[in-house]
């Protein structure tokens, strides 16, 4: 049931509208693209990197815990962020500051959705996983890739947000993949939330190679530009939507021709969930940091 909101006209609304209901932005998005670029880049002096992670207080804490954990320290202490940055090594720390992305701003309940918090979390970093996990055979960027999966849902928060300030809860229906919510938030809002999601990514400063795919994420095929990331962030929708099913109905079959882009066959899709679903069993380990494993980039195999 939707309820309509006396207090702005629904024609009067914009994605921008919304996204600017999210007041208390953290730093952890801004820093993320900027570090992403950094970390690929094999010039990029360490003193640059450290003073980038040094602008964020938590992310500069989780990744001097980590460095201090049992499995990275044995038994030496390290107390400054370049010796943690040295310690964890590069991918570690990209992996760190997504997670404090993830930690900062999708770790609460969507009562607009009916979401609780956990499962918001669990969904953006199974996608995160899948976006990677496609990246890796389709030959796309994988941090961005996992940067987008990671994101795909920030319009979720920022609808909520918005919904939160008018005098009316609402109820957005969820239809599940592939159209989820987005026939509600149309009837409501005038727009969907990937098309809020994007308008914050662009006022956090995030480049349109990760802003547009989230925009298109319902309509990949529509994208201009960014045609195979917006696939791949589809596809990775429906490995998240599979993986975290969990004894509800399994989502619909994925369109091949948002496949054909990538050269993806719908069977080494499947043939992903297994892979996923092993990953973000181990991303619990994060909660526990002193059994935090070294996940690996390497560690994916072929699919048959």
């Amino acid at each position: 049931m939707i309820a309509e909101c006396p207090t702005l006209p629904v024609h009067a609304l914009t994605p921008e509208d919304v996204a600017r209901s999210v007041r208390h932005v953290p730093s952890a998005p801004k820093v993320l693209p900027r570090l992403k670029q950094m970390l690929s880049d094999g010039n990029s002096a360490i003193h640059e990197i450290v003073m980038l992670i040094r602008l964020d207080v938590g992310i500069s804490a989780r990744v001097l815990h980590v460095a201090n954990s049992a499995y990275y320290s044995q038994g030496a202490r390290c107390f400054t962020v370049e010796e943690a940055v040295a310690r964890v090594g590069y991918d570690e720390v990209y992996d760190l500051v997504a997670y404090a992305v993830a930690s900062q701003v999708l770790v609460r309940p969507l009562s607009a959705y009916g979401i609780e918090a956990d499962e918001l979390w669990r969904q953006s970093v199974a996608c995160a996983l899948a976006a990677e996990t496609i990246a890796l055979y389709t030959g796309q960027d994988r941090n961005v890739a996992y940067t987008n999966g990671l994101l795909h849902a920030v319009g979720l928060v920022a609808v909520d947000e918005w919904a939160r300030r008018n005098p009316h809860s609402w109820t957005l229906v969820n239809e599940g993949f592939p159209r989820e919510t987005i026939e509600s938030e149309r009837a409501a809002l005038g727009f969907t939330n990937a098309e809020a999601g994007a308008a914050l990514l662009r006022i956090w400063d995030f480049p349109r190679e990760m802003s547009e795919p989230v925009r298109w994420q319902y309509a990949p095929n529509a994208s201009d530009g960014h045609l195979r990331m917006a696939c791949l962030l589809h596809a990775a929708k429906w490995l998240r939507s599979t993986v975290c099913a969990g004894g509800r109905r399994l989502p619909a079959h994925l369109d091949e021709a948002q496949l054909t882009p990538l050269a993806l066959s719908p069977k080494l899709l499947a043939g992903m969930v297994f892979m996923v679903e092993t990953r973000l069993a181990e991303i619990s380990s994060l909660l526990d940091v002193d059994n935090y494993p070294r996940r690996g980039r390497a560690r994916i195999s072929e699919v048959d």
